[in-house]
This record gives C-alpha cells, sequence and structure tokens, in this order.
C-alpha cells in the first residue's frame, strides 16, 4: 500500500451547513428564495431574508419554515430592507445584529434589470441597475464584514458569494430588449469578486461569484414567449434543459461549505454550458430581485 493510500482521511459532513447564519438579499423570491430554501435544508441555523418588500419577505418565510426536512431550531428570519441606498444596508446591519453577533454566509443576490433598445436606452434606468447590482453590492459585502470575520478562520472561513450572471460574460444585442446596464453590471460583479476575494482572503473571508443562465420563473414568462417557449429554448441548451431550483441550491451550498475552502475569486456558470454554445450571444437574463 502506497503512502498515500495510508493517509486517507474521512470527509464527514462535507457538504453540511450546521449551525451556520446567513443573510441572502433579495431572498424572497426566485434564486435568492432557492439558495435560501438549500441552505436551511443543509443545516444552517439562521437564514436571514431581506427584500424591500416587508409582505414578501414574510411570505417567503413562511413557506421555508414549513419546509418538512429541517433540523431541529433551524428557521428562516424576515428582515426587510431596500439595499439600494446606503441607508437601507446599514439599517439590514443594524436590524440583524439585533439577534447575532456575527454571520458565516453572506449571498449578495439582489439585482435589478431594464430591457430597453440602444437609442431610447435612458440614463436613469442604466444608473439605478448599476447602482442596485454593483454599488449596493459592494455596500452590503462592506457593511457585514465585521460580522464575517468574528468567526472565520484559515480552517474554516466565512463566505460571500455575490449573483452574477452568464449576461455579465457573454456579449451580443438583444434589439428592444438589450439590457446595457444588467451585462455591464453582471461584468462588474464577476470582476469585484476577484478583487473582493483577494482584499478578504488574509481576513479568512472567501469571495466567489455564481453566473446563472436562464430559470423559469413568473418574471421570465415574457422573455419565455419570446424566445419561443420553454422546450425551444431547452433545445438550444448544451444540457437540454432550463435551470432548476436545486441547481442554484446546490451551487450555493458548495461554495458555503467545507467542501469549496480552497475556493477564491471563482465565478461558477450555472447554465448548462448554454453561453458557450452561444458563442457568447446572451439571449436569456437570469432572473432578478427586481424590475426598476
Amino acid at each position: 500500500m502506497s503512502k498515500y493510500e495510508t493517509e486517507l482521511k474521512e470527509f464527514p459532513n462535507i457538504f453540511s451547513l450546521k449551525g451556520k447564519v446567513v443573510v441572502v438579499t433579495g431572498g424572497s423570491r426566485g434564486l435568492g428564495l432557492h439558495a435560501a430554501s438549500g441552505f436551511l435544508q443543509a443545516g444552517a441555523s439562521k437564514v436571514y431574508i431581506t427584500s424591500r418588500k416587508a409582505s414578501a419577505c414574510e411570505a417567503a418565510v413562511k413557506a421555508l419554515n414549513a419546509l418538512p426536512n429541517l433540523a431541529p431550531g433551524v428557521k428562516a428570519i424576515s428582515v426587510p430592507a431596500d439595499i439600494a441606498v446606503i441607508q437601507g444596508v446599514q439599517h439590514l446591519v443594524k436590524e440583524v445584529g439585533k439577534t447575532t453577533d456575527n454571520i458565516d454566509i453572506l449571498f449578495a443576490n439582489a439585482g435589478a434589470t431594464w430591457g430597453e433598445s440602444f437609442d431610447t436606452h435612458s440614463d436613469q434606468a442604466f444608473a439605478k441597475v448599476m447602482d442596485l447590482n454593483v454599488k449596493s453590492v459592494f455596500n452590503t459585502i462592506r457593511e457585514f464584514a465585521p460580522m464575517l470575520q468574528k468567526k472565520g478562520t484559515v480552517e474554516d472561513p466565512s463566505r460571500v458569494i455575490i449573483t452574477a450572471s452568464v449576461a455579465g460574460i457573454g456579449v451580443g444585442s438583444m434589439g428592444k430588449n438589450a439590457t446595457f446596464g444588467y451585462s455591464a453590471s453582471k461584468a462588474a460583479a464577476i470582476h469585484l469578486t476577484k478583487n473582493l476575494a483577494v482584499e478578504l482572503g488574509p481576513r479568512h473571508i472567501l469571495v466567489n461569484a455564481i453566473a446563472p443562465g436562464f430559470f423559469p420563473s413568473k418574471m421570465a414568462s415574457g422573455l419565455i414567449g419570446l424566445s419561443g417557449g420553454l422546450e425551444a429554448m431547452s433545445a438550444k441548451n448544451p444540457s437540454k434543459r432550463l435551470g432548476k431550483p436545486e441547481d442554484i441550491a446546490g451551487v450555493v451550498v458548495f461554495l458555503s461549505s467545507r467542501a469549496s475552502s480552497h475556493i477564491n475569486g471563482a465565478t461558477i456558470t450555472v447554465d448548462g454550458g448554454e453561453v458557450w454554445a452561444r458563442g457568447g450571444m446572451v439571449e436569456a437574463m437570469t432572473e432578478p430581485e427586481s424590475k426598476l
């Protein structure tokens, strides 16, 4: 038997998030809600759900806490906040701080999009998308950094996961539904991830991004119709299907667990390979947390 074989180790609970405290922005629906479900089912003790609308947060928390396979004591907590402005970010941090003095995982997922042709694309729309998708992401991470640092160690670092998009990777015109601000903001989010990984790594905080492709949703129904329907869109994907809730839940749980403790500054595409099959032409957008 070789030396390598004699030194094999067991990896118990390598994907477990037991006892972890999580904050999910844009967590009341869509990708954020699916991710929150994954965190809870992986054993996270507290998952704070935030979005602008209190009623949406409460409805999401009610559904999450009703999941049948949660461990005892695991719970989702509603914390409404408008993180598009710095005062809203600071309010969120203050409210979370009332029930915990540290967090282990921050899923910076809140975002917005705007589709319009180049010639009429307004300054206001572009600016608001950039503000929420880039500036507020930076502000949220900066404001939560002290709470993330409290428990982070070399062996068990805290985690930040940023929701980018394949729109920030591929290029191409979308005509009347062009999303110039959204695509630029998601490319910026990917680059911000790399810079923050270098900045926060020494503080025992790992920063990674996910770049989802197209996930069916109520908000995306119009785009599905314009693109020929679910079957037509699935046929264009190398994996021959669109995204499912567990696709997002699985990747965020992985990036939050011991299994990914040496991954920092990475962007993981979650699109079945579609962005590469299109040669970079992005026709389908990630569902945003809200539309302007």
